[in-house]
């Protein structure tokens, strides 16, 4: 009975995981529009100062609750397939060092913003450096939550599908987001669309449902783990 008590535990930690990821994660992007969606960030950067600095807050719990979902779902993954529990932390965990490069290239953009203002940098070379680390971080965003994730949301769907620990049709809508979130990430490295797009959108929009339906089962429901038995 405790251990089932746990298991109901781990699956609402979880949940409240992916949850917190996704809310972090889209407050992050938006406190990054200074710098990301201005033509004139160098100046837009140093204006905006606290509010990029949150962004990056916001990118950091980001981190802790990406690197925590798979903490919570590795033993569970392990328990039917150690190999696959392994790769699904393993390219998680990639995924959150991506994203971490992806945050100190924000800021190295707002550190030459307040180079330029104190005049120890002329703008032209602040914007060339600054674009230069927007670049490195547009790079960091389609390898990290499209590329990594793409791979470890297919890997944890695929044992889900295997071995029922949520419903089969879960399951399956997180093996669709996951192969449609690889196709924008390889549509967006070719530049054969922009990494925001209507197109790019729409291919995110399932693997965004599919976890948060998956949060909202697992608190409400947990891993159904008498089924496996």
């Amino acid at each position: 009975m405790n251990i089932q008590k746990n298991d109901k535990q781990n699956a609402t930690i979880t949940g409240i995981f992916f949850i917190l990821a996704a809310i972090s994660s889209i407050i992050g992007l938006k406190l990054y529009d200074p710098i990301l969606a201005e033509t004139d960030f160098i100046t837009s950067a140093r204006q905006h100062h606290h509010a990029i600095v949150w962004g990056a807050i916001n990118e950091l719990i980001l981190c802790i609750t990406a690197t925590g979902t798979g903490l919570m779902m590795y033993p569970y993954l392990k328990k039917y397939n150690e190999s696959l529990g392994l790769g699904y932390l393993s390219f998680r965990m990639l995924e959150v060092v991506f994203i971490m490069m992806g945050i100190v290239a924000v800021l190295a953009v707002l550190s030459i913003s307040q180079h330029y203002a104190n005049h120890a940098i002329d703008k032209p070379t602040a914007t060339a450096l600054g674009l230069a680390f927007i670049e490195f971080h547009d790079w960091t965003f389609m390898l990290g939550p499209n590329f990594m994730l793409a791979i470890n949301t297919f890997i944890y769907s695929y044992v889900f599908f295997q071995t029922r620990l949520v419903p089969k049709k879960l399951a399956i809508l997180g093996l669709t987001s996951a192969c449609l979130i690889m196709l924008a990430a390889m549509l967006e490295m070719f530049h054969i669309i922009e990494q925001i797009s209507t197109l790019g959108v729409i291919l995110a929009i399932p693997i965004a449902f599919y976890e948060m339906s998956l949060a909202v089962y697992l608190i409400r429901k947990g891993f159904q783990i008498e089924e496996n038995k």
